[in-house]
């Protein structure tokens, strides 16, 4: 870990009257020889980690701030010359080299949310569920319950919600929550993402240039 400079981060000890005292989990101060050794080397050890992890982040806000920067100015050029823009109305866009053996993409994903008529959806299912009875599967009724069963946090499983819409079933019901589906969907915000790609050669598989830790 010595290929950048770690952040400093708080040593957890204080020193009083000239006592060394380790801070502990609850807030309290606990003299130093009272500690564990392997706890005291832990303790060390997650610091020196978290230093490193600290400042490899910033480096990453940094290189994603000069990235955005960098090819706004090229698109401000572009836009100078042609008086036009790159890439579609979403913003997804990708800029190659010369070569061709690398690529940077920039792709925009939107938020989904539903609005209240998700739940004439869920009621309308429901009647064509328990009108069909026998014939409507447990495959069937297992996607609909995750589909409008809500996460941890209090969202709708979206992919199961989209899985719904998949579903060619012609009962005029399931038409109508199908559409009242659609109807609910909303989006809520969108946040903008950049990949970046290279290859050895120019008929090769493009790789990823992998960023994320639990990837790499």
């Amino acid at each position: 870990m010595s290929e950048f400079t770690p952040i400093p981060v708080p040593s957890g000890r204080k020193d009083i009257d000239g006592k060394i005292y380790v801070v502990d989990a609850k807030g309290g101060l606990q003299p130093v020889e009272t500690v564990k050794p392997q706890d005291l080397l832990e303790d060390e050890t997650v610091r020196k980690i978290i230093g490193y992890a600290l400042a490899l982040s910033g480096q990453i806000a940094r290189f994603k701030e000069h990235t955005f920067e960098d090819l706004s100015d090229f698109e401000a050029l572009l836009a100078q010359e042609y008086d036009a823009k790159k890439g579609g109305a979403k913003g997804n866009k990708t800029f190659m080299s010369h070569d061709g053996l690398m690529k940077v993409q920039v792709s925009v994903a939107d938020y989904i949310d539903f609005g209240p008529q998700l739940q004439i959806a869920k009621e309308l299912v429901d009647e064509c569920l328990n009108e069909w009875a026998a014939d409507a599967g447990p495959e069937l009724r297992s996607v609909v319950t995750r589909a409008f069963n809500t996460d941890k946090e209090g969202k709708i499983n979206r992919s199961e919600i989209f899985m719904l819409l998949r579903l060619d079933i012609g009962d005029p019901r399931w038409v109508k929550a199908m559409s009242a589906i659609r109807d609910a969907m909303r989006v809520v915000g969108s946040k903008t993402y950049v990949r970046c790609y290279h290859r050895e050669t120019h008929d090769g598989p493009w790789q990823p240039i992998t960023i994320d830790l639990a990837k790499v």
